[in-house]
């Protein structure tokens, strides 16, 4: 029987030959079918790029979209068995574009084959591939120099290109390599050596495989399981399922709810195939506890020693969006099977992929990797990905288009705010704003610059106080003269500058009062963050909409002539984009009233709301 399973990811650049290596390993180990092969012929005449010769890429490129581009776009995933040890392959794409997809098979993988194009040596992608792989775990990695033929099997290429990937590993925390010259189409030293290179005498990729280590047993560490389903079939029977993530489990351990701190013992372990007399890892099990604990999804059964509960942690983060990962902008945080809301409180660094060094950034594009702290707003059970991937691996989840824009490992956690605790006062903001006989909120006004947000904040104002009403208006050039003075108008800057008003606000409603806010506020995500920091019925978002060519016309400031000649740049509407309100709960569309009917319109909405008498 074959020995323990091995996980293997294959990465590389564009057109390296990672598919044609796979393809070309399956068929030397035989694990083609005939009518596959049949099929493979047909479609090499068809799809191939080898000239009418079996193309062996095809036999892991199975999307449409794949075979006509002859790139690999998704992760594709094959099985197979030698004599000695039972492998699951994944062919991860290398095309930048698909970084994402990379990251998802480096996420279970034991080891890495990484293959180079001879002509071309190391490339920005394949540094990035092993950076990504070293932050997921992997510590063993096949350099595959493909292509040998195409530079004349020229072992000084071969010796120069491993030795430049040699200079890597100490950044990328010590990676064990093992380079091999291969050409994957004609099957040099893919499973046997090659004749046509006889100046190389080390083992072949497959040899390298079998010979490699696979993951430390999960089962030796203490037992964890992420509770993914509380199950209730009947009245009588309360259980909690799961994947156990490393240890065992038998009927009277005792295990503790690591997010609650209760502790009970484990009854009986359910399965379909009827109840087992222990767990281990990779076992999706239900597990009856003997008493009622507070367990819920998300939460992690486990024994000592606990994992700890952090609402802060510092991680290397894998940024995977277009839109870039700001300081002060929340995500939602999902590990394991618990989902809670974090906010990005630092970003220490990037990694150069030329060099392979941190430098500081404040910061992260597409493909970008660095080092970030987040502050979440509830704690969770976590381990750093170093000891524990189930516990110690996240993504990092868009709130307004549910997007996967990140993917997280979990480096320190901790829980900073342990010993800060709200200190309640006996005069709440209840009691501040029935003394001024009104409801305390936040009159959020938003739109482009010259929209008129100012104009109408200012009238609905003097309304307000004209009727005794008590008001704190801020507005966005008055608050950049003290409070946000350092910051400028990059995209994160805007992101903070909206971060620390939204703070400001919570304030001044906890002091009962009505606030205007009149800020162009351009993004969606950082009005939803300032929604969510005061209570249901207290956010008001007010669209003053006014079409962009009016605000050039208007232009107060001499603002839009300056950003279209080039003169001021990330100027919201001309090179910075603005994202209008979904469904504000005012609408004003300045060219179809006078700016004190739309402020009546303000008013008359408190009025409805039960804000103001």
């Amino acid at each position: 029987m074959p020995d323990s399973l091995l996980r293997v990811l294959a990465c590389g650049s564009v057109d390296d030959g990672k598919s044609t290596l796979i393809g070309r390993l399956l068929f030397e180990c035989g694990t083609i079918q005939d009518d596959v092969m049949a099929a493979l012929e047909r479609d090499s005449k068809r799809f191939g790029t080898v000239g009418g010769a079996i193309d062996y890429a095809l036999l892991v490129d199975g999307l449409a979209a794949e075979r006509e581009q002859g790139v690999t776009i998704d992760v594709a995933y094959r099985f197979f068995e030698t004599p000695h040890r039972r492998f699951i392959l994944a062919d991860a794409p290398g095309h930048q574009q698909y970084t994402r997809n990379m990251v998802t098979g480096a996420s279970m993988a034991d080891i890495a084959v990484l293959l180079v194009d001879a002509r071309k040596g190391l490339l920005a992608q394949t540094r990035r591939h092993a950076a990504i792989a070293a932050l997921f775990g992997i510590r063993q990695v096949v350099l595959a120099v493909n292509k040998m033929d195409l530079v004349g099997f020229d072992q000084a290429v071969f010796e120069r290109i491993a030795a430049d990937f040699a200079a890597l590993p100490g950044r990328l925390g010590g990676l064990r390599v093992t380079a091999i010259p291969v050409v994957a189409r004609d099957g040099d030293n893919i499973t046997s050596t090659s004749a046509r290179m006889p100046w190389y005498a080390g083992p072949s990729v497959l040899a390298a495989l079998e010979a490699a280590s696979p993951a430390a047993p999960q089962a030796e560490r203490g037992f964890r399981m992420p509770v993914q389903l509380v199950s209730r079939p009947s009245a009588g029977f309360r259980g909690y399922a799961g994947t156990v993530a490393s240890g065992r489990i038998r009927p009277g351990d005792a295990v503790v709810n690591a997010v609650s701190l209760t502790e009970a013992r484990i009854s009986r372990i359910v399965t379909m195939d009827g109840d087992l007399p222990e767990a281990r890892p990779g076992q999706a099990v239900t597990l009856v506890l003997d008493r009622e604990i507070d367990v819920s999804r998300g939460d992690v059964l486990a024994t000592a020693p606990l994992p700890p509960l952090a609402d802060e942690i510092s991680a290397s983060v894998v940024w995977m969006d277009e839109t870039p990962l700001f300081r002060g902008r929340t995500y939602g945080l999902m590990l394991g099977t618990r989902s809670v809301t974090g906010t990005i409180t630092d970003i220490a660094t990037r990694l150069d992929m030329d060099s392979l060094q941190e430098e500081p950034a404040r910061e992260l594009n597409l493909n970008e990797i660095g080092k970030v702290s987040i502050s979440l707003a509830q704690p969770f059970a976590c381990e750093p990905y170093a000891a524990s991937r189930e516990l110690g691996g996240f993504i990092l989840i868009d709130r307004l288009t549910r997007a996967t824009v990140g993917a997280g490992m979990i480096e320190t956690a901790r829980s900073g705010r342990g010993n800060v605790r709200w200190h309640r006062l006996d005069v709440d903001k209840t009691a501040r704003a029935a003394l001024k006989y009104q409801q305390p909120a936040v009159l959020w006004f938003t739109g482009l610059s010259a929209s008129g947000k100012s104009t109408i904040a200012n009238l609905v104002e003097k309304r307000l106080h004209a009727m005794g009403r008590h008001t704190a208006v801020l507005d966005g050039d008055n608050v950049r003269h003290g409070l946000n003075r350092d910051l400028g108008f990059t995209e994160a800057d805007r992101v903070e500058n909206i971060r620390r008003v939204a703070e400001v606000a919570k304030l001044f409603v906890e002091a009962g009062l009505i606030v205007l806010v009149s800020f162009i506020s351009p993004y969606r995500a950082e009005r939803l963050q300032a929604r969510e920091r005061v209570e249901d019925g207290e956010f008001i978002e007010i669209f003053v909409d006014t079409p962009i060519e009016e605000c050039r016309r208007r232009d107060p400031k001499g603002l839009y002539a300056k950003a279209d000649a080039g003169q001021l740049r990330n100027f919201t509407g001309v090179d910075a984009p603005y994202e209008a309100p979904l469904a504000p709960e005012l609408h004003l569309p300045t060219m179809q009233a006078p700016p004190e009917s739309l402020a009546e319109q303000v008013v008359e909405e408190l009025r409805r709301r039960g804000i103001v008498a």
